[in-house]
């Protein structure tokens, strides 16, 4: 932040100035942005992981396949509440700050993970167990729905310009190291504990893990600063309003870049979709339709996201030096080319299922390593947050949720390959509309000036 200056031109420094992201040590940051992060990932890979056991507690249809639909049901709900989500808290870390919004976040997720850990079943109290896990849910879907805008802000605002790309594979990877820990701790659990056990009691060993673990990523997130670049803004507003100006709302500014939240939908559509399909749903898919061994399968899945873990942050090291949109463009021109191989090569055994989810997320990393840079960079400080947030959880909703539905479905009716096509079109449209964006790489994210009357220009 620059040093006040006086009216005799001398300057001085504000001992009154609140401290900011940039004063802490960058282990607070990625530790506080990390492991609020990975436990959003992580409570959201428990629920269908853990469905199977905990479905007839919520639920008494006398049909195990019925309760274990309704328990998907309520997962599905949880998907339709991030959209609200994203607009909720989006609009609080526009307007009240990035560290508000993430903490709010965290601490709802990890309640309802402790509500839903702790909860009466249906034996017990009758159809409010099943409220209290339809509420809880709808509680964490509002949560995950304004972590990722919130914890990508933050972190983009935080990084230095030149490394942002690589500070932004933080959220990717923190998130699949949640996704690869709840997969692990399923595994775990299953071999350690009788079917029995995990109906009884075993199911809600994750949940309050997960919920314990989010109250302390919240106190960690307490502890933090807010970015530099929203008190700058927040400052340059109070001082247009003291000078009798004024700044636009956030809603102006939303109006007033429609085209933003388009390209977000466009972007995430095709994007989401292969993810789903090959970081989340491959190995079921392997098993179900291909019929390769549970357990293989499983642990072909934890290999590759090890994988992905380690092209993340290569990735935004090479974003950081050639561009973000060179990047972007060669994980989803790279996939659209290579999908139908990658499906034929899933093949029957484990290892083959191993080769092709890791050579697929080689190529995803690619674009999620930098996704949130970019997303970053093409927003205006004042709806950095709310202006991804929605259009991004409304495409994940409708793209990546129903993915390894429609998978499954299709290839259960011998139509892969109308799957497959699907898919590959929307990587390409994902491309068309990464070449509309402006290159971003290493822009000051707090660059704006101020026009006629007072109003600030923002950035397209």
């Amino acid at each position: 932040m620059s040093t006040p200056v006086n009216p005799d031109g001398t300057t001085s420094e504000n001992v009154d100035a609140p401290k900011t992201a940039g004063t802490q040590s960058r282990a607070r940051t990625l530790f506080g942005i990390g492991s609020g992060n990975a436990m959003e990932w992580f409570d959201w890979n428990i629920y269908a992981t853990f469905a199977p056991f905990f479905a007839s507690q919520f639920f008494n249809s006398k049909d195990p396949v019925s309760d274990v639909l309704s328990t998907l049901a309520v997962f599905a709900v949880g998907f339709l509440a991030r959209p609200f989500g994203g607009l909720l808290f989006g609009w609080i870390a526009d307007k009240k700050g990035r560290k508000l919004s993430m903490s709010l976040t965290i601490g709802v997720a990890a309640v309802g993970s402790l509500v839903i850990g702790l909860s009466p079943t249906y034996t017990q109290i009758g159809v409010g167990a099943s409220l209290i896990l339809l509420v809880a849910r709808l509680g964490q879907g509002l949560a995950h729905g304004g972590e990722l805008p919130s914890a990508q802000t933050y972190i983009a605002e935080t990084a230095p310009n030149a490394k942002r790309g690589l500070w932004s594979s933080l959220i990717y990877f923190s998130g699949t190291c949640g996704i690869i820990i709840g997969t692990l701790m399923g595994a775990v659990l299953a071999t350690v504990l009788t079917e029995e056990q995990m109906t009884s009691f075993g199911w809600r060993i994750p949940f309050i893990i997960g919920g314990l673990f989010g109250l302390y990523a919240l106190f960690m997130r307490r502890r933090m600063y807010e970015t530099e670049t929203f008190v700058e803004e927040t400052t340059l507003d109070e001082k247009l309003e003291s000078a009798g100006g004024h700044h636009e709302s956030i809603w102006q500014t939303i109006k007033a870049h429609p085209k933003l939240l388009f390209q977000v939908i466009g972007m995430v559509a095709g994007a989401t979709v292969i993810y789903y399909v090959w970081a989340v749903s491959a190995p079921q898919y392997a098993i179900n339709v291909r019929g390769i061994d549970p357990e293989g399968a499983l642990w072909a899945g934890v290999g590759a996201n090890l994988i992905f873990l380690i092209v993340l942050p290569i990735w935004g090291i090479i974003s950081d030096r050639i561009g973000r949109k060179p990047v972007m463009l060669i994980a989803l021109l790279g996939l659209a080319v290579l999908y139908f191989p990658l499906n034929a090569m899933i093949g029957t055994s484990a290892f083959s299922l191993f080769i092709a989810i890791s050579i697929a997320l080689i190529f995803m990393g690619g674009f999620s390593s930098i996704g949130p840079a970019v997303f970053a960079e093409i927003f205006p400080t004042r709806i950095r947050a709310v202006g991804l947030g929605v259009p991004y959880s409304i495409s994940v909703a409708l793209f990546g949720g129903t993915a390894p539905y429609l998978q499954t479905f299709f290839a259960d009716r011998g139509m892969s390959a109308t799957f497959q096509w699907y898919a590959i079109a929307l990587g390409v449209i994902s491309a068309i509309v990464v070449l509309t964006l402006p290159e971003t790489k290493g822009i000051d994210l707090a660059h704006e000036s101020v026009g006629a009357h007072g109003r600030r220009k923002v950035r397209a």
